[in-house]
């Protein structure tokens, strides 16, 4: 009799643990770099909440510096969801852990573009005015902040080392823009989103720069789940994005982030970054300065 009773009661405490673990959920991580300004910083927990009330699960936003951090992280299964950038997700891997999201639509499309900029009262005009100058690069991993001014380059049969004076890495688009207004830099290349978006709320920042080439139109910077991750999860966080536009809860957030809505799409959408991609490949070492020591 005792031994049915011990029975029953560690049955007991396996069932109260299983109600337990679903009652609190593991929350999902998604993992945020420099596609996301600083200034949106401020209203991020409560866009996490907004997400988690529609997801019916905890949801946290993980920051950090570089794209490489996220995709190492993503890689790790340490995160579940990530906005990334489009040369990030267009790189081999094998095998590959990336599914895409959605995708954000911005001033109507699904695009966007790479930014060559100078300080306003700047002489020089053109990028081949650059030369020997002070050049801010945004994420080695960054297409319009890497990737698109290597294609410049290229097609002058150059390369940063032969071409500028000195080049370094902000590894935050705002933070381009800013070492070019204040003349840390002569010139630099940022995402046009994010020098848009400034333009709105830091116009003191932008008046101090100025666009002297823009790169065709790409795909805007992805949102990826990890494969792996419960496919009803990702259905339902896609829909919960998809949503947003229908919702006005959710068309607060938009409008905090300047963006019309996310979209569903196909990875065509970055078949022109994968080719600039396979060109260039990636940044070399002493470029970014993770050479081996």
């Amino acid at each position: 009799m005792r031994l049915r009773v011990s029975v029953l009661l560690l049955l007991l405490a396996g069932f109260g643990g299983t109600a337990a673990a679903e009652e609190f959920p593991k929350p999902l991580r998604f993992g945020l770099t420099a596609v996301v300004v600083k200034e949106n910083l401020r209203f991020l927990d409560r866009w996490a909440e907004y997400i988690s009330d529609k997801v019916g699960r905890p949801v946290e936003f993980v920051r950090r510096r570089s794209y490489r951090e996220i995709m190492n992280m993503m890689s790790s299964e340490d995160l579940d969801f990530a906005w990334i950038c489009g040369y990030p997700f267009v790189q081999k891997r094998d095998p590959e852990f990336l599914e895409l999201l959605v995708v954000p639509v911005f001033d109507g499309k699904p695009l966007y573009q790479s930014y060559i900029i100078v300080h306003a009262d700047s002489p020089n005009h053109d990028f081949d005015q650059l030369r020997n100058k002070v050049f801010a690069y945004s994420d080695p991993e960054s297409n319009s902040g890497f990737l698109f001014p290597q294609t410049l380059l290229m097609k002058r049969r150059e390369t940063s080392k032969t071409f500028f004076r000195e080049t370094f890495f902000t590894f935050n688009h705002a933070d381009t823009i800013e070492a070019v207004a204040e003349g840390v830099a002569d010139g630099g290349a940022v995402d046009s989103y994010i020098w848009e978006y400034m333009k709105v709320f830091r116009p003191e920042i932008t008046s101090q720069t100025r666009v002297i080439e823009m790169s065709p139109a790409f795909g805007f910077p992805p949102l990826v789940s990890r494969a792996g991750v419960d496919p009803r999860v990702v259905s339902r966080m896609r829909d919960v994005f998809v949503d947003m536009a229908n919702d006005p809860r959710g068309q607060k957030f938009l409008e905090g982030l300047m963006l019309d809505r996310f979209a569903t799409d196909t990875a065509k959408l970055y078949e022109s970054i994968r080719r600039m991609a396979e060109k260039v490949g990636p940044a070399p070492p002493w470029l970014t300065g993770m050479e081996k020591k």
